[in-house]
């Protein structure tokens, strides 16, 4: 084989080992226990700190993790930097918390996500855990699911969460899509998405306490932003998505 020859061929197995090592990572990460990568939480300090929701199960399993895990701490970490860069908050950049849903220290954190809610089945505790939390002025984004088995889990988890609550959707004008950056199409970013919420008394005029991006997936964008695999535009959208529904979970 002549030199030139070899290094054509060099060239194009860098250029094929790149999307296989993104497929590696977004299909399984580095493979092991995936409790292993868990970190440490940090102390509460009053600092801004994202709260992720685990929950029991390995459902929707990957070498990632299970589904509440895929794309942590990546989302964590990228969606933390962007806020200390565009707010005025100081938030923990070294990823986040993991918590319980019957965790008593969940109500120190206003604002928490959960990934891949469609196999989500809490338990007694964690039901109760959670509607203290939304009753107390926290709130809670459901991310990264699709479907209809997803959609009818989560909404009925959510009945015994909060009973008589009804899924509306959120239109665009209201102020979560209005509070920090002008998000004027939110529902664009994913065609096919919808952006539902619970409000306290089914009121839409009143706190939303939940928020279903379904169809979606912004923490996907948020992981993979910084390597160039997502659009400029769908990724700057799904940070702003990210920046109002933080904003808007902690001055309402």
């Amino acid at each position: 084989m002549t030199r030139k020859r070899m290094l054509v061929w060099l060239g194009l197995a860098v250029l094929v080992a790149i999307p296989l090592e993104a497929q590696r990572r977004r299909r399984g990460g580095w493979g092991g226990d995936f409790e292993s990568r868990i970190m440490p939480n940090t102390p509460y300090d009053g600092r801004f700190t994202f709260a992720r929701i685990r929950w029991a199960g390995f459902g929707n399993m990957t070498n990632e993790g299970p589904g509440w895990m895929h794309d942590y701490p990546w989302a964590e970490q990228n969606l933390m930097q962007i806020l200390r860069e565009v707010t005025t908050l100081e938030p923990y950049l070294d990823g986040g918390n993991v918590m319980n849903l019957d965790d008593p220290e969940l109500m120190k954190y206003p604002w928490a996500y959960m990934s891949e809610p469609g196999p989500w089945e809490p338990s007694a505790a964690e039901v109760e855990g959670l509607r203290n939390y939304l009753l107390k002025g926290g709130m809670i984004v459901f991310d990264d699911f699709q479907g209809n088995y997803d959609w009818y889990n989560l909404e009925m988890q959510m009945q015994r969460v909060l009973p008589g609550g009804t899924w509306i959707r959120v239109q665009p004008g209201h102020p979560v899509f209005d509070t920090f950056f002008t998000v004027e199409n939110p529902e664009s970013i994913f065609p096919g998405s919808a952006i539902l919420g619970l409000f306290e008394d089914n009121d839409p005029e009143k706190r939303l306490m939940a928020i279903a991006n379904y169809n979606n997936d912004l923490g996907e964008n948020w992981q993979w932003s910084p390597q160039g695999f997502v659009p400029i535009d769908m990724s700057n959208e799904s940070y702003k998505l990210g920046v109002n529904y933080v904003i808007y979970g902690l001055t309402r």
